[in-house]
């Protein structure tokens, strides 16, 4: 890959930086002609109400034609919905920053209505900010399997094991979707993967003239950002990878969903002290006196309400462990989530209560959202057979980690799932520029920190990694970490990175 010499960058930031306020005065950079395969240009227009979201004034949407097969660029089209926040500052426009969602099958249209005003104050101004809707996603082109209603839940779709260990429905339930989604969901369905979302949004690139991006990556997007600058090298001018999976080849998806396990029983603690803390009683939502009594309490209802369901406010939904428990993973990735939990323990607890449950946990999700769900995190990588152990390792995890029940380790329809050909993940290496910034909670619960770690080591001198003392999954401008935010400020703004890997107080 030829490495395109860098321009030259004139940059002052006001002393106002240090307090988390950046303003800059910057040459752009200077993009020649796009790289790569010429893309027609878009047409941006106005972007359709994004629910319970303001937009923010200026983002705009486009529809941008892709190939359904990037190796027969001839062939058959999707449409992928595209969305732009341009600089409010033009002076001070450096380039283009590529917003990647997490998910798998989160929205970048959403995203950037989420985020985009905090990010174009946090970065000054430097860029015009772009992301998109993943193949599947929101307003690009979809598919579905038609799965059954009563599998469509998040319960279903995450596969938790029956109160009593078992696997059995779990296993047949997950046969009967992968041979629905092989039957209904197409060429389509089986085009949902990292590699044509890198390759969608590289044609993103060149349709916004664009010869170098920068890229801020979350979650699951921060390993679609990790395999962008692999594949391409010389497009990337500054990567943020934020809350960071493992990225070993072998493992990809089914990694991550193991490694939920451990995550959620270190990011447990923050959760148990801040619902042991005096100041929950006035609230009415303090669950025990000392944090350690908090997990067995947690354990104890969960158990209760495997062997009796409770009736919760939403018909024809009871409470059950298994919800409780996932109720419990939901709100580990941010300390605002941990009330509504309390609350919902309470009511639980309560014999006249009736437990209100999450929209998530108490309605079916659509047909195409949970198709992509599954789609995603099984077209990447071969996944364990139904034969390789499955009831085994679930009971040991069930046992190792309780406040999972086993669910990280259990089957999923990508134990059955058909593949056209043998998927090929992208590895990580440390051959590139050194112009990576990982950012990382100590105590994520989705993504954990010996997770990261491995990505850190796969990155070698490419990288620096900020690690930040807290719990929570998505660090930067998400969890209220004002020393995390301003390294990554200062890194997209200015280039500038700590000298090696540092670490952000709480």
């Amino acid at each position: 890959m030829k490495n395109w010499t860098r321009k030259a960058i004139l940059l002052t930031v006001s002393a106002a930086a240090a307090a988390g306020t950046l303003t800059a005065a910057v040459t752009p950079v200077a993009h020649s002609r796009p790289a790569g395969p010429a893309t027609p240009r878009l047409s941006w227009g106005p972007c359709a109400p994004v629910p319970g979201t303001t937009v923010p004034a200026g983002q705009q949407c486009a529809t941008l034609r892709v190939p359904l097969d990037h190796r027969a660029p001839g062939g058959p089209t999707v449409d992928v919905a595209v969305t732009r926040l341009p600089t409010d500052r033009p002076d001070a426009r450096r380039g283009t920053l590529f917003v990647i969602p997490g998910g798998p099958g989160s929205s970048g249209v959403q995203r950037l209505a989420q985020k985009g005003e905090a990010l174009r104050a946090a970065t000054a101004g430097a860029y015009d900010l772009v992301s998109l809707d993943p193949r599947g996603v929101g307003s690009s082109t979809r598919a579905n399997c038609r799965i059954p209603e009563a599998d469509r839940h998040l319960m279903t779709l995450r596969s938790w094991p029956a109160p009593d260990g078992s696997i059995a429905a779990s296993t047949e339930r997950s046969r009967r979707t992968a041979e629905l989604c092989a039957r209904n969901g197409g060429p389509v369905l089986r085009s949902f993967t990292t590699g044509n979302e890198v390759r969608d949004l590289d044609r993103l690139r060149g349709a916004l003239g664009e010869r170098k991006v920068s890229i801020w990556g979350s979650s699951y997007g921060s390993y679609v950002g990790a395999v962008y600058a692999q594949e391409h090298p010389g497009r990337v001018d500054r990567l943020v990878l934020d809350s960071t999976g493992d990225p070993d080849p072998g493992r990809v998806a089914y990694g991550w969903l193991a490694n939920m396990a451990p995550g959620a029983a270190e990011r447990f603690p923050d959760f148990a002290a801040w619902a042991a803390d005096p100041a929950r009683e006035a609230e009415g939502l303090r669950l025990a006196r000392r944090p350690g009594d908090v997990q067995p309490l947690f354990l104890t209802l969960a158990r209760e309400l495997d062997r009796n369901p409770k009736v919760s406010d939403v018909p024809g939904t009871p409470l059950t462990g298994n919800m409780l428990r996932q109720a419990l993973q939901n709100a580990l990735y941010s300390d605002a989530a941990f009330a509504p939990l309390a609350r919902l323990v309470k009511a639980a607890q309560d014999p006249q209560g009736r437990p209100s449950p999450t929209p998530d946990l108490a309605r079916p999700m659509p047909d195409e959202d949970a198709s992509l769900m599954v789609a995603a995190i099984c077209n990447d990588v071969r996944w364990p057979g139904p034969a390789s152990g499955y009831a085994r390792r679930v009971a040991a995890d069930r046992v190792r980690y309780p406040l999972t029940a086993g669910m990280p380790a259990n089957i999923t329809p990508c134990a059955f799932w058909k593949y056209d050909g043998e998927p090929r993940p992208t590895r990580i290496t440390d051959e590139g520029p050194s112009n990576v910034l990982m950012i990382q909670s100590l105590r994520d619960p989705a993504t954990p920190y010996a997770g990261a770690l491995k990505m850190r080591s796969a990155l070698g001198a490419r990288a620096r990694m900020v690690t930040v003392e807290r719990g929570g999954h998505g660090m930067y401008l998400g969890n209220g970490n004002a020393c995390g935010d301003r390294v990554v400020s200062d890194f997209l703004v200015t280039g500038k990175r700590p000298g090696r890997d540092t670490h952000c107080p709480n």
